[in-house]
């Protein structure tokens, strides 16, 4: 009796979170029951990543890099150290990161004449070489990425994939020969953002331009991408950085243009931390079961179960078997739990990994030819043809992306919330809300509102929307001066 009471308290605790209610705790058992990350590693800031949730990440790290391809990027990889003084070439770069390093002083026992960073982010590394590469104009534009890990000595509260020590993305740094060049490439990362964490994984953003308080240190400016959590708080996704000619100056980048004389490029940077995205898909897409992957992103897209019983084990597991490799030669991600446990905790495993479709296959599916499809976000059943299974899962598979996007965009829309003045913006943030409100300045001239914002709110002024103008219609919400423009106030990670 006492065997059976365990189990089912564990059933409890594993199958039953609830994320409205405590959306935090949710976060942080939904990570450890579907095995996603383990903080056990003794080195405070750092986790583990484990295989399901890399399986996913790798997806992303795929259709990324499809994308960055197709627009003209090519693959690299470059050191993870940077020495001292490439990294102090640039002040304001420095400046703006230099708490946050990781600094190498040893090798074994041996004092190193300089010390070396563990990269924060890659420009000081990147661009010397830039500057060997191109040589005329014929070489621009130059775009570059590479799949690599950040270390960044954060100080902040450490969560997985939100916000660690050392994180997973890719970084894209490129050189044209002109400012509208350059420019243009800014919009063609919040292009890639929008086809890959929008439009294939479901999760909608703003891609706001960020104060000057806020831009990335040596940036000209940055847009950064934000997603919202389900506790009201904004993340930040991925962000472009129009960098000018500041590091080009810096790291002598320059080229030999078509009027013959020598000119120097003009710069963006772009990077899609691939571990961040994880985090707003598990937060925005899963529900009190667990984990619901988008069907593109799923290890497992379809999970078959046989239900067996002695006198046909044999058949319906051939069968499984046979529907398993069909399947799979079509290009469908799919695997059978063979496992000798009773169907029902299969089932609740399976929902809480966030695998999008299952097939249940037993007697009756045997004698009639036919199979069960259980569908994860709409928690439905349908019986087809063992012949239809294919075509259907494939269009079931995007029915599924489609649903999933539909609802992150309806929850997008409506916490994004207009307000008048600082009662307002007060009681939507505490209602987990997007302000949208008129803001005097995203300059110097705007610091103290933003101040305001920070010390009376705990909250800070994300920016204003780079992809289209939104034009101002009164007197800032803050200081009652003249409003230049609409600005977007969030909590944030």
């Amino acid at each position: 009796m006492k065997n059976k009471q365990e189990k089912k308290e564990v059933k409890k605790v594993t199958f039953n979170i609830r994320k409205n209610a405590n959306f935090s705790e949710w976060f942080s058992e939904i990570i450890d029951k579907a095995e996603l990350a383990d903080l056990r590693y003794n080195v405070k800031g750092f986790v583990v990543f484990r295989p399901w949730a890399v399986r996913c990440m790798e997806i992303m790290y795929d259709l990324l890099e499809e994308e960055l391809q197709k627009k003209g990027h090519q693959p690299a990889w470059f050191p993870s150290v940077i020495p001292e003084r490439n990294f102090r070439l640039e002040g304001e770069h420095i400046k703006g990161f230099s708490p946050q390093v990781f600094w190498i002083t040893k090798a074994a026992d041996t004092e190193l004449e300089e010390k070396m960073a563990l990269r924060p982010t890659s420009e000081t590394a990147m661009y010397q070489m830039y500057s060997l590469w191109i040589r005329g104009y014929k070489d621009l534009p130059f775009k570059m990425y590479q799949r690599a890990q950040v270390w960044r000595y954060e100080t902040k509260a450490t969560r997985p994939f939100i916000r660690s020590r050392e994180f997973y993305w890719i970084e894209a740094h490129d050189c044209f020969s002109s400012r509208e060049e350059a420019e243009k490439q800014v919009l063609e990362d919040i292009d890639t953002t929008e086809k890959i964490m929008h439009q294939k994984l479901g999760i909608p953003f703003l891609a706001l331009k960020r104060p000057e308080w806020d831009k990335f240190p040596g940036a000209v400016y940055t847009i950064g991408s934000d997603s919202l959590m389900p506790d009201g708080k904004v993340i930040q996704q991925p962000s472009t950085h129009f960098l000018g000619q500041g590091f080009a100056l810096t790291f002598n980048i320059k080229f030999k243009d078509r009027d013959g004389k020598e000119k120097f490029a003009w710069q963006t940077c772009y990077g899609p931390a691939v571990s961040r995205i994880f985090a707003s898909i598990i937060a925005m897409h899963g529900d009190d079961k667990g984990l619901i992957l988008p069907y593109i992103l799923a290890p497992i897209q379809v999970i078959i179960i046989p239900i067996v019983k002695n006198e046909n084990k044999t058949k319906i597991l051939e069968l499984a078997r046979k529907i398993e490799k069909e399947l799979i030669e079509k290009g469908v991600r799919a695997k059978i739990d063979e496992k000798e446990i009773n169907p029902g905790e299969k089932f609740y495993f399976w929902e809480m990994k966030g695998v999008p479709l299952r097939i249940e296959l037993g007697e009756k599916e045997l004698k009639e030819k036919s199979a069960v499809l259980f569908i994860r976000d709409a928690f439905k059943k349908q019986k087809i043809k063992q012949t239809d299974l294919a075509e259907t899962i494939k269009k079931e598979g995007i029915a599924f992306d489609e649903r999933l996007k539909k609802k992150a965009d309806d929850f997008f829309k409506k916490s994004i919330v207009d307000c008048n003045n600082i009662d307002e913006i007060k009681k939507a943030l505490a209602d987990k809300k997007i302000v949208r409100c008129n803001f005097c300045s995203i300059g110097k001239e705007g610091e103290k509102c933003a101040e305001v914002i920070e010390k009376q709110l705990l909250a800070s002024v994300r920016g204003v929307r780079h992809d289209k103008e939104e034009k101002t219609s009164g007197k800032c919400a803050i200081c009652g001066k003249k409003a230049r423009v609409i600005a977007y106030i969030a909590k944030s990670y």
